[in-house]
């Protein structure tokens, strides 16, 4: 049984100076502490609540530093960071695009080696064998170049993932953004990289730590904090995650944060307990704000190729996902599995991370991704 302090004065709220410090669980007389369940229905009955009428935090009284930006590069230089981080994937269809397309015609056998050079960048084979017969219907017969193939799979690809560029929107205050996912796929660091872009956008920011079974996942997210500048609530070892994100929306909500990020442990989708954990963390965020969360991100590791094609559909299925973060596309040759996402799914693509450092995690833009996909310039 989780417990907190029961609040003598609502009024007030720990400075971010505290919020590292100050300990989900106490244990004291019972006079002096509520169950966490007792809390939130408490809350929940409440006629009328005071928690989006507490003022906003004075920022004369904030210990945190002012924002530093990120350095912002050029649309150009961005480009090139984009078409760097894709270069495996591109590398690969541009190099089998050149081999197969050489002012020859456009007969079967070189459709049957396209098909099969787009199934082996992850597209999948429904998306392959969409593409082939489209280009059979406009150019079948008719001689065609390597460049200008490129420039048609360009069209098509982004085609397919136009309506998934879609970024994350911030309509409430807290917006709340969970992360879910495998273990090892870039939750925390992709939480990570946000907090610092939207700190650096002037946004306030809070991080919450609800994987509370990872010693090292906390650390981790300890290590962003710090470096983003932005405050971060944990709770003690293996203590109720949703306790962690309760205490966190009512601390964000107080301090008049714009976005609370919370990170939550890895699961597989046949972990039942696990996938019943994020139905309680939703439920009581519900209890404090019943639109909340705002977004459910799932983060897809892109070298798992289609493997995060079936993550995607299997979670799917367990919990309302709203949007992807695809990492890691600079490992692998695999990047086409961010088209075959799309056309399954068609839900948005919020971001896509092409490297290490900050700036490399993107917003996804379809016509961008997909040129440098495919090698062009």
């Amino acid at each position: 049984m989780i417990f907190f302090r029961r609040k003598k004065n609502k009024e007030h709220t720990p400075s971010p100076d505290h919020l590292h410090d100050e300990p989900l669980a106490h244990t004291e007389d019972a006079e002096s502490v509520v169950s966490f369940d007792a809390l939130i229905e408490e809350s929940y009955l409440e006629e009328e609540s005071d928690h989006h009428e507490i003022p906003p935090l004075d920022e004369t009284d904030s210990p945190l530093p002012a924002p530093t930006p990120l350095v912002q590069d050029e649309p150009q230089n961005l480009l090139a960071r984009l078409r760097s981080g894709l270069s495996k994937t591109s590398q690969q269809l541009s190099g089998g695009l050149t081999g197969i397309f050489t002012k020859r015609k456009l007969d079967d056998a070189t459709l049957e080696e396209l098909e099969e050079l787009l199934i082996m960048s992850d597209m999948g084979v429904h998306v392959a064998q969409k593409i082939v017969h489209n280009i059979r219907t406009t150019r079948f017969g008719k001689e065609i170049s390597a460049e200008e193939i490129k420039h048609y799979l360009a069209e098509q690809i982004a085609s397919i993932v136009q309506p998934c560029e879609q970024p994350i929107t911030f309509t409430h205050r807290p917006t709340v953004i969970i992360a879910i996912g495998v273990n090892g796929n870039g939750k925390t660091t992709s939480l990570g990289k946000l907090a610092a872009r939207y700190r650096s956008e002037g946004k306030t920011v809070m991080l919450a730590a609800a994987d509370t079974f990872r010693a090292a996942a906390v650390e981790q997210l300890k290590v962003w904090a710090q470096r983003a500048h932005v405050p971060i609530i944990t709770g003690a070892h293996e203590a109720d995650p949703a306790s962690v994100v309760y205490q966190a929306l009512e601390q964000a909500i107080a301090q008049n944060i714009d976005v609370l990020l919370i990170d939550t442990a890895g699961r597989l989708h046949n972990k039942h307990n696990l996938m019943q954990e994020l139905g309680k963390i939703t439920r009581v965020l519900k209890k404090i704000d019943e639109h909340a969360p705002h977004h459910v991100v799932m983060v897809l590791d892109g070298t798992t190729g289609q493997n995060a094609l079936a993550q995607a559909k299997n979670f799917s299925e367990m919990i309302g996902i709203t949007g992807f973060i695809v990492t890691k596309l600079d490992g692998t040759a695999k990047g086409g599995v961010v088209v075959a996402l799309a056309h399954h799914h068609g839900l948005p693509v919020h971001y896509i991370g092409v490297g290490e450092s900050l700036d490399d995690m993107q917003e996804f833009h379809a016509s961008c991704f997909a040129r440098s996909l495919v090698g062009l310039e």
